[in-house]
């Protein structure tokens, strides 16, 4: 873009794409929450939010598009480890697995070679990871899904699912915090309330909290 920060051009780098007068995307793969931690805990001044994104993040500026010094400078920071800092709030979530709450567990149970018992333990078994929220307010993508369970999501999506639905959509476990249409597996239901407009803050879950499934 041709503005110019402190008087002087910038090059952005390649990694970063402007979406908007005040939205930048920034690559960030791996280490999406890392990049996070370090810049919201920085409380940048020119940065109005930070939402963490699929192997991304998306900076909204308060004016005008261009990346302050600071700004750039907390980009390129150097992050001393991209895995060690998940500190977020630990989650149970009780799970009905299966039956009515999870028509689909049957199915994929069947497709990964294995017993429904088996699969509800390997799915009970790991403590998963906010990755970012999106699709519906609250819906949280969670990351740490065994290979074994990881599947693409339906050909023809769902008109109908129901809240607290437990899903599986690629490497991706989930939870429908509304009912409405949804093309992700559902193998199970919780009664956990993932978005309330009236709550501070409205989402459950945030981007590095962990969370662990409880079969009911």
């Amino acid at each position: 873009m041709g503005k110019q920060t402190t008087g002087q051009p910038f090059a952005t780098p390649a990694s970063w794409r402007w979406i908007s007068e005040r939205g930048l995307r920034v690559a960030t793969g791996e280490a999406t929450l890392a990049r996070y931690k370090s810049l919201i805990s920085k409380n940048l001044r020119d940065v109005e939010d930070i939402i963490p994104a699929d192997d991304s993040l998306l900076l909204v500026f308060r004016s005008a598009a261009e990346v302050p010094a600071e700004v750039r400078a907390a980009l390129v920071e150097p992050l001393a480890d991209l895995y060690g800092v998940v500190d977020g709030k630990r989650h149970e979530i009780v799970a009905d697995y299966g039956g009515v709450a999870g028509p689909d567990l049957r199915a994929l149970a069947k497709q990964a070679g294995m017993s429904e018992a088996t699969y509800i333990e390997q799915h009970a078994a790991t403590e998963y990871t906010v990755a970012f929220l999106g699709f519906q307010p609250g819906f949280p993508y969670l990351r740490g899904l065994p290979t074994a369970l990881q599947t693409a999501r339906r050909a023809s999506p769902r008109q109908r699912v129901a809240p607290g639905s437990v899903a599986i959509g690629g490497i991706y476990t989930g939870i429908y915090p509304a009912g409405g249409p949804g093309g992700w597996h559902i193998i199970g239901r919780t009664n956990a309330v993932l978005f309330d407009p009236q709550r501070d803050p409205p989402a459950l879950l945030m981007p590095g909290d962990r969370v662990h499934f409880v079969p009911a």
